[in-house]
């Protein structure tokens, strides 16, 4: 059985350049969100479910026609329950196929909402990726030129670094791009090492 390692971190906190990192020392990375995109693009059933429950404007010229989703998910999370109760199971398929597919010791899987929407448990192993608030916020408006309150608004959708780091069992502190490198060094010795004992 392949080792899965799951990574975590609220939005801005930056996951995908923790996962870089990773993938640098040769370990497969699997982006979730880049995943699930792709997913309601190309799959058939998916898109059936996803304009059935947004309507036609769902998709634009056969292409997922994210504005308009993110501006009916924002704010309602009764909506975004249901969208991801018809993207999630299919990703987590696509998932386990990719799994079979690697030859590393351990593969990691990125994702925002691990411990939101309980997939936390299939992993062997999580690491949450932390940065203070402002860090995040700054982070996030410059990337998505985003407005400070939309940006508030998916932090407080997302459970409190506090609420994961209970949960996890490596924590990197995003804030030095040198001293997050270091600790990523780190965290895959120290997996190695536990794989080669098991």
């Amino acid at each position: 059985m392949k080792t899965l390692v799951g990574l975590t971190g609220g939005i801005g906190s930056g996951k995908t350049t923790i996962a870089n990192f990773f993938k640098e020392l040769g370990v497969p990375i699997y982006i979730a969100d880049t995943e699930a995109k792709a997913l309601m693009n190309r799959s058939k059933v998916i898109k059936r479910k996803l304009i059935a429950l947004f309507g036609d404007n769902a998709y634009q010229n056969g292409k997922l026609n994210r504005d308009f989703l993110s501006k009916q998910i924002f704010n309602n999370k009764d909506l975004l329950q249901k969208m991801n109760a018809i993207v999630h199971p299919k990703v987590a398929s696509h998932f386990k196929r990719w799994v079979k597919k690697q030859e590393a010791p351990y593969v990691i899987s990125e994702a925002a909402i691990l411990f939101e929407n309980g997939s936390y448990k299939k992993y062997d192993y999580i690491i949450t990726v932390t940065a203070p608030e402002e860090v995040r916020l700054k982070r996030v408006m410059s990337r998505d030129s985003a407005s400070k309150e939309k940006v508030k608004s998916v932090m407080n959708n997302q459970w409190k670094d506090e609420e994961k780091i209970k949960l996890s069992d490596y924590v990197i502190q995003n804030i030095n791009l040198e001293e997050a490198k270091a600790q990523v060094l780190q965290i895959h010795q120290n997996l190695l090492e536990k794989l080669q004992k098991d």
